[in-house]
Formats: C-alpha cells, structure tokens, sequence
C-alpha cells in the first residue's frame, strides 16, 4: 500500500508544471529575440557638430607642473603643446569626453563652453615673473604687451596644425577658433598678449582677423564720437563677446575691451575704449556679420 502511494505521488508530481524553472514563450521571447539600429532609412537634416569652438590657453607653468595639474586635478584639456623640441601634441581627453578647462564662460550666446569646446593648453609662463605682482600697488590696471611670455617657434606650428586638423574636422567657423580670455573677460587673460593671432590668421588661415581697409574706414573721428556706450557694447554682443548693458565703462566693461584687445590689438592692451579698438570691432562686425556660428 505504502508502495503504490509513493509511486502515485511521484507520477502526480512529474506532471506538474514547474513553476520558476520553465520558460514561459514571452520570457523566451525577451531574451532572445534582438532588435536592429537602422541608421540608414531615415536622416535628419537638423542637425549639426557638437564641437563648437576653439579654446586656446596657457598653462602659467612649466611641463612638469602643467602635466601634474592637467591630469591630477580639477582642471583638464583636450590637447597639451609643450615647450619640448620634439614632435609631440599630447592627447589627455579624448573629444568626444568633456574637459574641465572653460570654467564660467560665455561666447555668441552660449554658455558653459565646456560642453561645446575642444580646449588646447600651451605651456607657457604667462606674466614675466618680475611683473607678477604689478598690478597689486595700483599702478596699472591691466598688464601691457611687454609683461607677456613669447611662444616658442615650435609651439606655434605645432598649435597650427592641430588647430586646422580640428577646425576641419568640426567645421569650426573663423570666430570660434578664441582665447580664454575671450570666453572668461573678467577672469583669465590667457592665452595673452602674446599669442599671435594675426600671424595664425595669416600664415595658416586660422581664426578671424580684420581687413585693414575696413578698419581704416571706421577710424574716421567723427564715426567713433558718434557711437553712445550701449552701441558700443551692443556691437561686442554681435561679435560674441558677453559685455553688461550699463551706461558706463565699468571695470567689467573695461576687461571686455582688454581681453578683445589682447586678441586683435595685442601691443596696445590697455582696458580703454578708443577710436582703433572701435574700429577693429567695427570692421571684424561687417567681415563676420550674419554667421549663425552656434547653431
């Protein structure tokens, strides 16, 4: 009797389903069944690059410390030119990441640059050190053209042909390609005075630089007497330079006008709104006018 149960309880329990260890037909379907990307079907054309700008810096150090900060701290770039003689750009971010080396910036109406931006730090010492401390006796407001550190020769083709590859690459209009100070007026004035913009401009065909037909017409004394405070600012707006909307040549103000100085007056950075500057500003605004450059 006992044996006729147990075998009865064994052939009952063989029949039933076991709950948990058969897979169910839509379980099986989740897991084996895969599905395809087409990306070849259908394409937007609203679209355009992540990579909007250029960002030029130096490194106020020298290799060793330049390296030590760029790639142990909380400040990073995409690329380091050394001051090495060697044929070497060194790669610390890749582009499609985010490096942290913008800070609080703005350019042509965007902000946080970091998102948007390639940043390119040139090893260089900045301010001459016998000058370092200049303006803390009140003397000068802004460091002049002979206060900066040059660039090695080397550096410079180095920086140029990086610069043209990604430019390419992005398709980075001539008015993206700019300097820290540019994006951070009040806060950096890197890559300095003496970075050479026009020579860029002119040998390699990097950046944005003014006809100089164009700005001798608009260094006529009656245009620039003519032009108020807030027409002035608004033409930096145009340009892309994020200036305040007061009646006044603040300090806030003045640093616009210097670090716009530092990149296309380079031997004249004073902090003062003159008849060249606005010149310049005038002429970049007509060669560059009607650039959608963000979209």
């Amino acid at each position: 009797m006992a044996k006729n149960f147990t075998a009865l309880a064994l052939a009952t329990f063989l029949s039933l389903p076991l709950i948990g260890c058969i897979t169910t037909p839509k379980a099986q379907m989740a897991t084996t069944e895969s599905f395809v990307i087409d990306s070849e079907t259908y394409q937007s054309t609203g679209k355009s690059e992540r990579i909007k700008t250029i960002v030029l810096h130096y490194t106020v150090s020298d290799n060793a410390r330049s390296i030590k900060l760029l790639t142990r701290g909380k400040v990073s770039a995409h690329y380091l030119v050394m001051d090495k003689n060697d044929n070497k750009i060194y790669s610390l971010v890749p582009e499609s990441e985010r490096a942290w080396h913008a800070g609080d910036s703005g350019f042509a109406g965007r902000t946080i640059l970091n998102d948007t931006s390639i940043g390119i730090e040139i090893v260089n010492a900045g301010i001459k050190p016998e000058y370092r401390n200049a303006l803390n006796n009140g003397a000068l407001d802004y460091h002049p053209y002979e206060h900066y550190v040059a660039f090695d020769e080397l550096q410079i083709k180095k920086v140029a042909e990086l610069v043209q590859d990604i430019a390419a690459r992005y398709d980075i209009p001539p008015k993206n390609i700019i300097g820290h100070a540019d994006i951070a007026p009040s806060r950096k004035i890197d890559p300095g005075a003496k970075f050479p913009w026009q020579r860029l401009y002119n040998e390699y065909g990097i950046g944005a630089w003014y006809d100089e037909f164009d700005k001798q017409f608009f260094m006529h004394p009656d245009a620039f007497a003519a032009a108020t405070i807030p027409e002035i600012k608004q033409a930096f707006r145009d340009y892309g330079y994020q200036i305040n909307d007061t009646d006044a040549w603040d300090k806030a103000s003045r640093d616009v006008v210097y670090a716009f100085q530092l990149h296309f007056r380079p031997e004249q950075p004073t902090g003062n709104m003159d008849r060249e500057t606005y010149a310049i500003l005038q002429a970049l605004n007509k060669k560059y006018a009607g650039r959608d450059d963000f979209y």
